[in-house]
């Protein structure tokens, strides 16, 4: 019995370092992966040219496997915790609050159906679910592939390392599967999400 709670123990406190490595390698990457205006233009055209030549079969995906997460209270019983606060745009929208689930960051796995992440933004009612976001540590990727992570024709964002942070390299994808992304579905920062909500 003392030998459960120690591995359970071990577990949890796995999970919640985790959890903060991705709350660090997230607010890095808003930071370091900021593109210029020209490049951001560029990828945001074609991120919404993919979305509208493919409209977004992994968008569907999403949205039916978080349904049950609308409720942010679900979110939590089922492993993902809050961290960062809301994350604002450099220079124009916002990413939400983020909820991360500390084993699957860990997992090495990406699984449309269950997103690392979890994107909420507050209001006066509450937290409403606005998308998700898709995390691997690089080295943990690229021991078993060859090349970045593809969710459904998505390719994966490389934020690379040495960084002024001294953060790992990872891969991530943003999902806007519960709120409309004029930018498109699958690019970091979202016109439509505000951190301005209590």
């Amino acid at each position: 019995m003392t030998r459960t709670k120690n591995i359970d123990g071990r577990s949890k406190k796995r999970n919640l370092y985790l959890a903060r490595l991705l709350s660090i390698l997230i607010a890095a990457s808003a930071l370091v992966a900021v593109p210029d205006a020209a490049a951001q233009e560029e990828q945001h055209g074609q991120a919404g040219h993919a979305q509208s030549a493919a409209p977004a079969k992994l968008v569907q995906i999403v949205r039916d496997a978080t349904k049950q997460f609308a409720n942010v209270n679900v979110a939590t019983a089922a492993g993902y915790q809050p961290f960062l606060g809301c994350v604002s745009g450099p220079d124009h929208g916002a990413m939400g609050n983020h909820y991360v689930n500390g084993a699957l960051v860990g997992d090495g796995v990406l699984d449309a159906s269950r997103p690392e992440v979890l994107i909420y933004e507050a209001s006066g009612n509450g937290f409403q679910l606005v998308g998700v976001e898709f995390v691997v540590i690089a080295d943990t990727w690229l021991a078993h592939h060859d090349t970045p992570p593809v969710l459904e024709g998505q390719t994966f964002q490389f934020i690379n390392s040495p960084n002024r942070y001294g953060l790992p390299a990872h891969f991530e994808l943003h999902v806007w599967a519960w709120r409309d992304n004029p930018e498109g579905a699958f690019v970091d920062w979202n016109n439509k999400v505000s951190c301005e909500g209590k």
